[in-house]
């Protein structure tokens, strides 16, 4: 754990090996979170680079909703609405 000191005006420099490994960029945009007791950053990321990040429909679930209805299963608070035709 690698630790970084908060400057006078509240500046803190992201160690090159996170840098690296998370391929940032100079003046790349990050998203700030509050969580409990901790500061997250986030990096903002073009919509190109997300490609592949979550799964897509396949054609079973496009004609029969049955992946789609069986991933949600189980998950607190959703409901699965099939497909009107």
């Amino acid at each position: 754990m690698t630790k970084v000191t908060v400057s006078p005006k509240f500046q803190v420099v992201i160690p090159k090996d996170i840098r690296d490994r998370l391929k940032l960029r100079p003046s790349q945009k990050m998203t700030v979170f509050l969580f409990e007791d901790r500061i997250e950053l986030i990096p903002v990321r073009p919509l190109s680079q997300m490609r592949g990040f979550l799964r897509g429909p396949t054609p079973t679930s496009l004609e029969t909703g049955s992946r789609v209805k069986k991933d949600f299963e189980g998950i607190e608070g959703v409901r699965y609405f099939p497909k009107v035709r």
